[in-house]
C-alpha cells in the first residue's frame, strides 16, 4: 500500500532532480507508510482496512485477538468472513454505498452490529468507518470495538429496572421516553410500545405540561439524584385521562447516548386517602373535644352558680368563706377548660393565658384586698398537658387565696408575685411569694389550712417538690417534670 502524496509536489521534485528526486519522494512515502502501520498496530481498537472490493489488506494485533485469526489468515480474504452469515448477503451493498459517499461515520447507526470469531461465536460490536485515499484507490479503515461487556451491563441495568417495585421511566435530554418497566405500564395504563419514543409530557397532566420542559432542562443543567418538585404536589396522567398523586425520584444515568434521567415514580393515592382519613378523624376529634371541654366548663359554671346561690342563703361568715374557696377552685378548673376550648389545642394548655384569666377573677373574689394588694405575674412560654394544668392551676389558686386571706391582716398593704419558668429539660419551676407577715415558726404546712394541705397533695400528684421560705418574703417554690407526649 502506498499512501497518496501531493502529485504537483512530486512532479516538481522529479523535474528538478530527475531519478534522485524520485528516489527521495519514494523514501518519504515509504516512511509515511511505516508510520501509518505503526499507528494502526498501536491502536487499542481492532483495526481492519479493506479495499473497494472488500478484501482485507491490513489488520493489527487487536484484530487478531478479537477475531481469533492469525494475520496471515486474514490478509487477502473477504471481510465478510468476519460477519455472521445472516448479514453477509447485503453487506457488499452497504460497502458500495459507503464508497459512493466516503466520509468518517459510525457504521449501521441505529442498528445492532455483530462480528463473528474464528470459532463461529458472535459478539456485538461498534464500528467506525474512515475513508483512506491511496495511490491504489479508496480504502476503508474500520475501527471495531467489542461491546459485549457494555451490553451485559446494559442488560443487567434493564433487569434491575424491570424488577423495580416502582414505575421506572428513563428519558433523554429531549424528553423522549427511552425505557419503561412493567410497573410503569401498570401504573399509567399504557403498553410499552405506546410509550417508547413518546414525549414524557404524555404522562403529565395538561395543566402542568407547559412548565415541565423548563424543569427538565434545569435538571440536566445540574444533574444530581434528588426528589422532583420537593414541597409541591405532583400528579401523573393515566392513559384513560385520570390523574393520580405521585412521588418522583430523579437520577442522572450516564449512557453511551449521553446523560439520561431515570425517574422512579410511586403512586401515592392510597397514602393520600389515608392521610385525608386521618385528617378527617382529627377534625372530628377536635370537634368532639371542643364540645366536651365546653360542656365541662358549663357544668362547672353551673356548680359555681349553685354554690353562689347557696351562699346567699347562709349567714355564717365561716361557711360563706368556705363556699367561696370552693367556688374559686371550681372557677380555676373551669378556666382550664375554657382556655383549651378557645385555643383549639386540646393537648396542652398555655399556662400564661390561663393565669391571665384566673388571677383577675381571683382578686375580684376578695374585693376587700384587691385595692391594697398589688399582683405581679412573670410567666415564661409554658405549655402543660391537661392532667398537669389542672393541679398546677389549683396550686396557684390555693397559694394566692391563702396569701389574700392571711398574709395582710388589718388592712395591711402588700404585694404578691407569681412566676413560672422552664428549668432544665422538661421541668417547670413555679413560685408564689408575698411580702406579708409570713408563716409562724414551727407551723406545719400540712396542718395549716385546707388550702395548703391541698397544695401538698397536688404537688405529689405532679410528682413535684415544694419548698417554703417562711418570711421576707414568704415564698412557695414548686418544681415538677412536664409530661411529654
Amino acid at each position: 500500500m502506498t499512501v497518496q502524496r501531493d502529485n504537483s509536489t512530486g512532479e516538481a521534485a522529479e523535474g528538478e532532480t530527475g531519478p534522485a528526486g524520485r528516489a527521495g519522494a519514494e523514501a518519504l512515502v515509504s516512511e509515511s507508510e511505516r508510520q501509518f502501520r505503526r499507528i494502526v498496530e498501536a491502536s487499542p481498537s481492532a483495526l481492519v482496512m479493506v479495499d473497494a472490493e472488500g478484501r482485507i489488506e491490513l489488520v493489527n494485533a487487536q484484530s487478531e485477538r478479537l477475531f481469533g485469526y492469525g494475520r496471515d489468515e486474514l490478509i487477502g480474504r473477504s471481510v465478510e468472513m468476519l460477519i455472521p452469515p445472516r448479514f453477509r448477503g447485503h453487506h457488499p451493498q452497504l460497502r458500495n454505498g459507503f464508497s459512493t459517499d466516503p466520509r468518517s461515520r459510525p457504521m449501521g447507526a441505529g442498528r445492532e452490529l455483530y462480528g463473528m470469531r474464528r470459532d463461529g461465536s458472535e459478539f456485538p460490536v461498534e464500528i467506525g468507518l474512515n475513508p483512506i485515499e491511496t495511490d491504489q484507490g479508496l480504502k476503508i479503515l474500520s475501527a471495531i470495538v467489542d461491546i459485549t461487556e457494555r451490553r451485559r451491563s446494559a442488560e443487567r441495568f434493564r433487569r434491575v429496572v424491570e424488577a423495580a417495585p416502582n414505575a421506572m421511566v428513563m428519558i433523554s435530554q429531549q424528553g423522549r421516553i427511552e425505557m419503561v418497566n412493567a410497573e410503569a405500564e401498570r401504573v399509567f395504563g399504557y403498553d410499552r410500545s405506546e410509550l417508547l419514543g413518546q414525549s414524557i409530557e404524555i404522562l403529565v397532566p395538561e395543566r402542568f405540561r407547559s412548565q415541565h420542559p423548563a424543569l427538565r432542562h434545569g435538571f440536566f443543567a445540574a444533574p444530581a439524584s434528588r426528589p422532583m418538585g420537593e414541597g409541591r404536589d405532583l400528579f401523573g396522567l393515566r392513559k384513560d385521562g385520570s390523574e393520580f398523586p405521585v412521588e418522583i425520584g430523579l437520577n442522572p444515568i450516564e449512557t453511551e447516548d449521553g446523560t439520561m434521567i431515570l425517574s422512579a415514580i410511586v403512586d401515592i393515592s392510597d397514602r393520600k386517602q389515608k392521610e385525608e382519613s386521618i385528617r378527617q378523624a382529627l377534625r372530628e376529634k377536635d370537634v368532639l373535644l371542643s364540645e366536651v371541654h365546653h360542656r365541662v366548663k358549663n357544668n362547672l359554671q353551673i356548680i359555681h352558680s349553685l354554690l353562689d346561690l347557696q351562699s346567699s342563703q347562709i349567714d355564717d361568715p365561716t361557711v360563706i368563706a368556705m363556699l367561696r374557696d370552693s367556688q374559686n377552685r371550681i372557677r380555676s378548673m373551669s378556666l382550664i377548660h375554657q382556655t383549651l376550648y378557645q385555643s383549639k389545642d386540646f393537648a396542652r394548655v398555655d399556662f400564661a393565658n390561663f393565669l391571665d384569666s384566673l388571677l383577675p377573677t381571683l382578686m375580684d373574689s376578695y374585693s376587700t384586698a384587691s385595692d391594697r394588694i398589688a399582683l405581679s405575674v412573670a410567666v415564661d412560654d409554658v405549655h402543660l398537658p391537661l392532667n398537669q394544668a389542672i393541679p398546677c392551676g389549683l396550686i396557684v389558686n390555693e397559694l394566692i387565696a391563702n396569701a389574700l386571706k392571711h398574709a395582710f391582716p388589718g388592712g395591711m398593704r402588700g404585694r404578691i408575685d407569681v412566676a413560672s419558668r422552664r428549668s432544665g429539660d422538661n421541668e417547670v419551676a413555679l413560685s408564689v411569694s408575698d411580702d406579708g407577715i409570713g408563716l409562724r415558726d414551727g407551723q406545719e404546712i400540712k396542718s395549716a389550712t385546707l388550702g395548703l394541705t391541698l397544695v401538698q397533695m397536688l404537688a405529689r400528684q405532679l410528682h413535684g417538690e415544694i419548698s417554703v421560705n417562711r418570711r421576707n418574703p414568704t415564698r412557695f417554690d414548686l418544681t415538677f417534670p412536664v409530661v411529654v407526649g
